[in-house]
């Protein structure tokens, strides 16, 4: 026998009964606008990279190009380091004051060979600066007019360094100048200090600051008698282009 349903006579209070609910159709939209600019990101993004890619490939290109050109011009021109000479050297007054130990009066001529020993760079001297030391100590400068030197070619340069100047000395120094005193011959060094642009045909570089250094010159002074006889020799000087 089945359960018995019990008979219900009166008023319910019990929960209330929710109606039920209706059923309710979704449209979906196809999400045009959206897929339209995810692809249009896309597009860009692919873009992007294919120019920065290419824009990379480029470079590289012009920098093989360069490297390979520049390489070829050295097999070609083969540039030799130019070629200083002090060829010439006079002395005419080193002398410190009697009351000032540390004022110097000088007059020193130096003549300069330079030999650009290349065939096919000729080099335009855009400054240069001679300066003279003793006891390295600078003691006095001059400047040269600047010049264009062709290939295969050697040109003397004309200075005078003349003036006077405090220059202090060391103790060593101070030995120093007293046995060149005594000899008549000064050890002198020089220096000179450049700006120059190599030229190749009609290509120029651009400007390089070499220093020149003319170490330990052995120079007599004009006016002394104590000097035997001694005459200067031409001394070659270094080229450094660091």
């Amino acid at each position: 026998m089945g359960t018995k349903q019990p008979y219900l006579n009166g008023a319910y209070y019990g929960p209330s009964i929710p109606p039920p609910a209706k059923a309710h159709r979704s449209y979906d939209s196809p999400g045009f606008g959206c897929c339209c600019f995810s692809c249009l990101g896309s597009c860009l993004r692919c873009c992007g990279c294919c120019i920065l890619s290419m824009i990379c490939n480029i470079l590289i290109a012009i920098a093989v190009i360069l490297a390979i050109t520049g390489f070829i011009l050295w097999l070609i021109f083969r540039p030799n380091a130019v070629k200083f000479y002090v060829a010439e050297a006079n002395l005419n007054r080193f002398s410190f004051d009697s009351n000032n130990n540390s004022n110097l009066h000088y007059s020193l001529d130096l003549n300069f060979t330079i030999r650009n020993p290349n065939q096919r760079v000729g080099v335009y001297y855009d400054e240069i600066s001679v300066s003279g030391y003793y006891g390295d100590q600078r003691f006095g400068s001059v400047n040269v007019s600047s010049f264009y030197q062709g290939h295969k070619n050697t040109t003397v340069v004309l200075t005078k360094i003349e003036g006077q100047n405090l220059v202090v000395l060391g103790d060593g120094a101070r030995t120093d100048l007293k046995e060149d005193e005594k000899s008549g011959i000064y050890r002198i060094d020089a220096k000179l200090r450049l700006s120059v642009r190599f030229k190749f045909w009609v290509i120029k570089s651009w400007k390089l600051k070499p220093k020149i250094k003319c170490d330990d010159l052995k120079i007599p002074l004009g006016s002394s008698n104590s000097t035997g006889g001694f005459k200067f020799q031409p001394v070659k000087c270094d080229f450094d282009l660091s």
